[in-house]
């Protein structure tokens, strides 16, 4: 376990998996899929904000697991 204060805080429950990987595009984590604007929020969101937040998230999940294809349509290409 990692006793860092960073990853300890007494604060509402955060989605945060520490994957911190902007999607280029969408502009959602890929880890907990939030906003970058939500990250940066969070500590001065409101419970019910983080909530709401939190409802969003799963939905959010779905829309970065479409690929274009990636190496496996190159090859069919070439």
């Amino acid at each position: 376990m990692n006793d860092s204060p960073v990853w300890n805080r007494n604060e509402i429950e955060s989605p945060c998996v520490r994957i911190c990987v902007v999607h280029p595009e969408a502009r959602i984590c890929t880890g907990c899929y939030r906003t970058i604007d939500e990250i940066g929020r969070w500590s001065r969101m409101t419970p019910q904000e983080r909530r709401a937040v939190m409802a969003d998230l799963p939905d959010r999940a779905a829309t970065l697991t479409k690929r274009r294809g990636g190496r496996a349509a190159r090859l069919k290409r070439g």
